[in-house]
């Protein structure tokens, strides 16, 4: 480390994808063959009871089928290791997984709207009896995958949006059920479609908010829960010999994974064991306060050289 222009970088990648191995993909892959066993169930009931409800959350399921398979997979890429080609690792698949699952819930929404429409002005006939026992059997398996999949990490939108998708349809068989008891005990048959659409509501919401989570760290925006003025001012304080922290990136890259880059202007004559303390503070309050356990930190002795980049005295940059 040179007393000019020291550069430290710490690595720690190992530990960014060991949440995804065994558990995750176990509870993914229990998951998806309960619920491609429900939806076949439900399929074959909307189809025998004319029941939009059954049908429409059985074509959620075959959606969410999907998501849980895209998101197994997605566990299993990213607990691959780091190669020459991508240093940080497949952990973003997982974020990419979650997105594109979000994705597909505005689809389904807008074929459930206009399906349900179609029966509003066309009402058919329907076996509320056969409509009512599918329509239970899908909310327990829907109570039992939502349970297994219950406890992720927060960041980890892989399999937040597998536990969307399974909400989703949670939701989509109470009303199944509901509208298959308004149907047979007070011959309600326009039930059956309205509250489709009340459903495909609530999923659309939280479709959108998973859809900003995951572009957002897409984006490699500021993880959430964190001000990056607080985190300027706080590693200024980290160590007396710190005059000026700047040029701050703070991002992540997958679930459990957050990095940050900064400039810390020292005072001058400051010595290589000097420096040596001052890394260690920085990094201590990164991943105390901010669970940061990736930083890449540079010394200027001086002005930042880096002026071309806007890395001006008391600067930030956010990423």
């Amino acid at each position: 480390m040179s007393h000019d222009h020291a550069h430290s970088h710490v690595h720690a990648h190992g530990h960014v994808h060991d949440h995804a191995e065994g558990g995750n993909e176990r509870k993914l892959l229990f998951a998806f063959v309960l619920t491609t066993v429900m939806l076949i169930a439900e399929a074959v009931g909307g189809v025998w009871s004319g029941s939009l409800a059954l049908l429409a959350d059985s074509g959620h399921m075959l959606v969410d089928a999907l998501a849980l398979l895209l998101a197994f997979l997605g566990a299993r890429f990213a607990a691959r290791p780091a190669d020459a080609r991508r240093t940080y690792g497949y952990g973003r698949i997982e974020v990419l997984a979650g997105f594109v699952n979000a994705l597909t819930q505005f689809a389904l929404v807008a074929f459930i709207v206009f399906e349900a429409i179609q029966r509003l002005f066309s009402p058919q006939p329907i076996l509320s009896g056969v409509m009512l026992v599918v329509a239970v059997l899908g909310l327990v398996a829907n109570v039992v995958v939502l349970r297994t999949l219950h406890g992720h990490d927060p960041d980890d939108v892989n399999i937040a949006g597998a536990s969307l998708h399974v909400l989703g349809d949670l939701l989509g068989s109470v009303a199944a059920v509901l509208a298959a008891l308004a149907v047979r005990w007070l011959d309600w048959n326009w039930a059956d479609p309205v509250l489709s659409v009340l459903v495909s509501l609530l999923i659309l919401r939280s479709a959108w908010s998973l859809v900003r989570r995951s572009g957002h760290i897409l984006l490699e925006g500021i993880p959430e829960g964190i001000d990056l003025a607080d985190v300027q001012r706080e590693l200024h304080s980290a160590d007396p010999g710190i005059v000026n922290i700047h040029h701050l990136h703070v991002w992540q890259v997958t679930a459990g994974s957050r990095m940050a880059t900064l400039h810390a202007e020292l005072t001058p004559g400051t010595g290589q064991s000097d420096q040596a303390r001052v890394l260690g503070a920085i990094k201590a309050m990164l991943s105390e306060r901010w669970r940061v356990e990736h930083a890449t930190v540079q010394f200027d002795p001086g002005p930042c050289p880096d002026e071309r980049e806007g890395c001006g005295k008391g600067g930030r940059h956010v990423h």
